[in-house]
């Protein structure tokens, strides 16, 4: 999928340029994430089997406005600061498990229930690889499937907790 820089975004650059692979790549597992579930940065990254966290927020960040962005999440399940309430619409709306607040907790704002709303990276169907399943599985079973370190393109699941060999 084709998509634009920012600075071809803001009509600086006069000629299309492709954003880097490891982009795209992130951008295509955040739009792989069901509706009502979620996938951490460290869980995208180990589903492609490269860079970390870090690298998964720098690209959500920069380019994530282009998918479904409420979708990668952190791993506390703590909503995105200053999109909080942008992000609780998006859960709302598509009946994305949260935690009510504690009265001690910032702003009283929710939290993703992680046990729930965590999406293992399965998928159903042979034909499309973009059709999800968004019944839940348990992370501990998707890691001990048949998955080989690697091979997460054409399972569809994370690769052995182990990571690439």
């Amino acid at each position: 999928m084709d998509r634009m820089t920012s600075e071809e975004r803001a009509g600086e650059r006069d000629e299309p340029q492709r954003l880097p692979e490891y982009t795209e790549r992130v951008l295509d597992v955040a739009e792989l994430i069901p509706p009502g579930r979620v996938m951490t940065y460290g869980d995208v990254a180990e589903w492609l089997g490269e860079g970390g966290p870090r690298q998964v927020g720098r690209v959500m960040a920069l380019y994530g406005s282009a998918v479904p962005w409420w979708r990668v999440v952190r791993s506390d399940g703590v909503l995105l600061p200053e999109h909080e309430l942008r992000a609780l619409d998006h859960y709302r709306e598509e009946s994305t498990p949260l935690r009510e607040a504690g009265h001690a907790s910032h702003g009283h704002l929710p939290r993703l229930d992680m046990g729930r709303a965590r999406w293992d990276g399965a998928r159903t169907g042979g034909a499309d690889p973009g059709a999800a399943d968004s019944g839940g599985t348990d992370r501990a079973d998707a890691e001990s499937g048949g998955a080989e370190a690697g091979d997460v393109a054409h399972t569809g699941q994370f690769p052995p907790s182990g990571g690439p060999a």
